[in-house]
Order: structure tokens, then sequence, then C-alpha cells
């Protein structure tokens, strides 16, 4: 037994010399493999601004705390002080140390301010360790929420321009190559394996002074009128470009207790609706491109009504026979139906086509719907006639936008981008000639004339084209009385269109509904506001007010 404990001794003693002196590399091998350990390195997330440059969503630096429930669950009579520091129940600590125990890695809380984290790491309790990572902030909060989105707790976009440019904004993580100790604190950064690699900005088409001024209008619009939410559109017509999109309710996205889908949906570009007499413009556009009608056509409304199958269509009053124009200026459904009925459902519904009535924009945002356009063989004659003033058809906000700014554009119709083009539009596709779209834009502009649906649209020293639409609501069973949809959608200045706005209210219940009194209001308040931020000179001056002031000094008594 001696000369056997001997030997062992003397091998244990020669393994000893051999690691020690001979073989110094096995256990140094063996030494990092224990204590030197891959770390990632957090990315910075990409900016995303409006298209001057102002802030939109930056990602900050921030600290989440972590612990190793090995660790800590042998300072349990430190427990109490750590969730204090925390802001936690003590019995609310332990448990999350007891049912994760076995597990070396646990966060505790996610996204701290560093001064905050820094102050619970002060307290030196075993197992409790912090990461640095990025969380995003919205500067705009819920001005632009229903645009940018949001990102979850990873950084990772979840809605709106967040989601839609996601692989653009987000950075690749980096890796370097740390010491610990055995506790598993960093005790010296190694080297770098790979360096993190920032996401690239995104600089979009909103226009922020525009898009406080279309979220305050439509704010006050749906609280003036009681109503149950609304959305607002706003496009550059000779660039296709959102300026503006804004919706309510809103949601403010640096709140995630406002994170419900009810809440942070972009209604104006993911809801439909039936856009009521708002589409008539563009009846009379296909009217026009038809070669049947012409500016100056007179139409017979008599004797107020018109049936067709089993429905009766009717106009508030008797206009008997009118011009086009009339149909648009006093909303003649009447008018709208018979010059629908007369035109072949091909062409009435290739120039609803050309327009984008029924086909997902070009704005690339998530979640976005093509509204609704039943092909020309399915129509019967009571479709045909109901869809000239907005019914058996639906929309969204920026497709009806999207409508009014080819008109606007002479005809044109120019993709809708999300994201600033820089002056270089993509190339335009045309929907209806020029002369029919300018000849549509002056019959729009006496809806907002004393004599029209829309004065209150009036925007004063500028030309304004619009048309307003009050629809009633789809209910179980048919449509309500009581629930209605208005809409204003119009160009300005009309001489020379350069914004596209829609206004959407739903379901006012403040006593008022028609969309002259709901919907234009908001509309002449961006309108007006819009022209002057962006410097665009009046196109209706008072003739005195052209008159040199020699002459006008003349004048006087």
């Amino acid at each position: 037994m001696a000369v056997l404990f001997g030997l062992c001794g003397v091998a244990i003693l020669a393994r000893a010399v051999q690691l020690q002196l001979l073989d110094q590399e096995f256990l140094a091998r063996e030494g990092d493999a224990r204590h030197l350990r891959v770390a990632s390195i957090a990315a910075h997330r990409g900016m995303i601004t409006d298209r001057h440059g102002e802030p939109l969503a930056v990602s900050t630096p921030v600290d989440s705390l972590w612990a190793n429930p090995g660790e800590l669950v042998t300072a349990t009579d430190r427990l109490g002080e750590l969730a204090d520091a925390l802001g936690w129940e003590r019995d609310r600590l332990l448990e999350l140390v007891t049912r994760n125990s076995g597990r070396e890695f646990v966060y505790l809380i996610r996204h701290m301010p560093p001064h905050r984290a820094s102050e619970v790491l002060a307290l030196n309790v075993p197992g409790v360790y912090s990461q640095r990572e990025y969380r995003r902030y919205y500067p705009a909060g819920e001005v632009a929420g229903h645009v940018v989105g949001f990102t979850d707790v990873d950084d990772q976009g979840q809605e709106g321009l967040e989601l839609a440019y996601d692989p653009w904004l987000a950075g690749i993580p980096g890796s370097k190559r740390v010491l610990r100790d055995r506790l598993g604190r960093t005790i010296e950064d190694v080297e770098s394996i790979r360096a993190p690699a920032p996401g690239r900005d995104l600089r979009t088409s909103l226009d922020l002074r525009l898009q406080y001024l279309a979220y305050r209008a439509l704010k006050r619009a749906v609280g003036q009128n009681n109503a149950k939410g609304g959305a607002v559109v706003v496009l550059d017509v000779d660039t296709g470009e959102v300026l503006a999109m804004a919706n309510q309710p809103g949601f403010n996205p640096n709140d995630r207790r406002q994170y419900k889908a009810a809440r942070f949906r972009n209604q104006a570009a993911t809801d439909i609706f039936e856009p009521g007499s708002s589409i008539k413009p563009f009846i009379i556009a296909a009217a026009l491109e038809s070669g049947r009608y012409r500016p100056d056509s007179i139409l017979d409304t008599s004797p107020g009504y018109i049936v067709v199958g089993a429905k009766t269509i009717e106009d508030e009053h008797n206009l008997g026979r009118i011009p086009i124009t009339t149909v648009l200026t006093r909303s003649s459904n009447v008018g709208a139906s018979r010059i629908a009925l007369s035109l072949e459902p091909s062409q009435l519904w290739s120039v609803l086509d050309a327009f984008g009535i029924g086909h997902l924009t070009t704005s690339g945002f998530p979640g976005e719907s093509a509204g609704l356009l039943t092909h020309h063989e399915h129509w019967r004659e009571i479709g045909q006639a109901t869809l000239a003033y907005g019914y058996g058809l639906s929309v969204t906000p920026l497709q009806l936008a999207e409508a009014f700014a080819t008109l606007g554009a002479g005809g044109l119709g120019r993709p809708v981008s999300l994201v600033a083009v820089d002056g270089a539009p993509q190339e335009p596709t045309r929907a209806i000639s020029r002369t029919t779209a300018t000849a549509v834009v002056s019959m729009m502009e006496t809806v907002v004339s004393p004599e029209g649906t829309a004065r209150k649209a009036a925007v004063p020293g500028y030309r304004i084209a619009g048309k307003t639409g009050t629809a009633r609501k789809a209910v179980s069973g048919g449509y309500s009385d009581k629930l209605y949809t208005a809409v204003f959608g119009g160009i300005a200045p009309a001489s020379r269109p350069k914004l596209a706005v829609v206004v959407v209210i739903h379901e006012p219940s403040a006593g008022a509904y028609y969309a002259g009194d709901v919907a234009a209001p908001a509309f002449a308040e961006i309108v007006g506001g819009s022209l002057r931020i962006l410097g665009i000179p009046p196109d209706r001056v008072p003739a005195s007010a052209k008159e040199p002031r020699i002459v006008q000094a003349m004048r006087k008594p």
C-alpha cells in the first residue's frame, strides 16, 4: 500500500511538473475557456427624420439590469434592499430568483436610464449586472405616431415606418472578447471581434410643420363635433409625397401602455369607407373623357328623383335642367346617377381604375388597404347608379387624396411616397387628359363658392377646388339613419395646384353631420396654414389690391 501511494504521488508530481513547466499552454487554454467570453455590442438604430431633418425617431443609450439567480440566491438577506431600489415588492423578487435558480441569466428591468441603473449597481448586490442597450424615443409623440410607428423592447420595428423600413434602420450588432472573473463580472476587454454597424437614417416625406397643423385641426374637428374619429392626408401634387398624415384618436409611441391595435392603427392607410359625393368629380371626369359630355352640357334632373329598379334616388330639391357643373356645385345625386347610367360600364370603371380606386398606393405602408372597386362585369344597373354618389365602392383617405392629386396634376398620377424624393419623383402615368382635368378642377371651384355645398372650405386669398361627401354608414341590415361619414377632398391653389388634402370625420354626433359643416372647416384651416407655411403666393387677390398705390390714393375722396 505504501508503494502504491508512493507511485500515485510521483505520478501527480510528474503531471504537475509537466503542466507547470513543460505544457503551460494547456492550463492557459483551460483558464481562458472558463473566463474568456464573447459579448455582444448593441448597434445604434438609424434615425427617422422629416424632410427638413427634424427628428421623428431617435435611439438613446439605456442600461438593462440582469441577474444570475444562482449567485443572487446566496444573498437572500439583501433581496429587500435590491427590491426597494428596483421599486418592486420583496416577494416578487424572491419568486423571480427561486423560479429561475437553474439559470445563469434573467432580466430584472429593461431600458433603465443610466443614472438609475448606476444607483442599483452601487449597492454591490452579488449577481446583479447591467448591459448597454438602446431605446427608441419619439420627439413628436402622438403627432406623428401613426406614421412613424414604434419598436419593441428589442428595438425591432413593429408598426408604421419602423416596420416597413426595419432592415434599413436596424444596425448589425458587433461582438468582442472579454475577460470575466468567477462571478461573471467583466474585468477587461481582450479584443474586438466585429465592430457594430449602425443603422441608416431614414428621411421621410413628412413636413413636421404641416404635420402639427393637420394634427391640431383634426383633433379640434373631432372634439367639436363629438366624432368617433377621423383622418387627414396632405399630398404634394407635384411629387406625390405625403406631407402630412394624421389620425384621431391618437396614441403616444413613447408610452407602451397605449400599444393597442385600436389606437395605433393608421386609419388613413388601412381603413376603408364609402366616399359619398366626394367621388362625383371622378364621375364627371369619366363623362368628359367619354366625349358624350362637355363642360357646358345641360342635364335634366326633373322631377328631382330617378327610379332605378326598386330604389328611388332623390335630390333635396328639384333642380330641373342644370349645367353639368351644377351637379358638383349642388351635389346632385340624380344628375350624377343619370350621367353614370348613360356611360358604358367599362368606360366608367376604367377611369376610376386609372385614378387608383381599388388599388394599393405605392406608399408601402404596412397593412395598407386596397379599397374596393368591383369589376364592371359584375355591375348591375342599381350598382352603377349608386356608385355615382359614392356607395358600393370603398376607398382609404390616402387613396382618395391620391385621386384628387391626380386631378390637380393635370391628369397625371404620381406614385405616392412616404420617403422624401428630393425633387426627383418617379415617372407619372396619365389617368385622364389635361383638358378634362382642368375642366373638372374649374367645376370643383364652384363647390366652394357661396352657391356651393362647401362655403366653409374657402381660404381667403386663394382659389380652392374641392368636393363634399356625406355618406351613411353601413350597419347590419342596411344603412344607418344616425351614423355618417363626412368627407371633404380638395386641391389648392386651384390656379396651380400644390396641395391635395382629404379630411374624413367619422360619426359626428354634436348635431351637424354634413361634410360642408364638419369636414370643410378643418380643410380650410389645414390648407390655409399650409399654403402660408410653404410660401405659396395667393392666386385670388382683390382687384383693388392689384392697382398701384397712386391709383388707390386717387380713388379716395
